[in-house]
């Protein structure tokens, strides 16, 4: 495989991604595997783009996960907290993510306790949406 192109923008769950996008997905993991064994492990391929990681619940790994993932392909990162954003104030959590998208995100990783919520987020953005856990519903990116 060459071309690694996926069928789908976002990665809300592994249930409606086809199993060429799954193949594609660890293609990809086995090249940056030999990346990481370099003396400089860093790479070009997300230079200029914007991920903002919305992480509405506490998770250790899987943003230490993406947030080096994310440095390693030299993307610029905005990290939020929810616990010390307008959302304390009563703002919506749909008017909370439009505000920080108007900022032209690229990307949207989003952690949140309540299952779906990445498929809301879909309906009202339109950067691309990896799901970082969605309560019960989806962890794509563990499995």
């Amino acid at each position: 495989m060459t071309n690694h192109k996926l069928e789908i923008k976002h990665l809300i769950g592994l249930e409606k991604t086809s199993k060429s996008d799954i193949d594609k997905i660890i293609e990809v993991g086995f090249l940056f595997r030999e990346i990481l064994d370099r003396p400089i492990k860093k790479v070009p391929i997300l230079n200029g783009k914007n991920i903002v990681n919305l992480f509405f619940e506490n998770s250790t790994r899987t943003k230490l996960s993406f947030e080096l993932a994310e440095k390693r392909l030299t993307a610029d990162i905005t990290n939020f907290s929810a616990s010390s954003s307008s959302l304390t104030k009563g703002e919506s959590f749909k008017d909370t993510v439009q505000n920080i998208c108007s900022m032209k995100m690229d990307c949207v990783v989003m952690r949140h306790p309540v299952p779906g919520s990445c498929i809301q987020l879909t309906k009202f953005v339109d950067a691309i949406i990896i799901n970082a856990g969605d309560g019960t519903h989806e962890h794509p990116t563990q499995g």
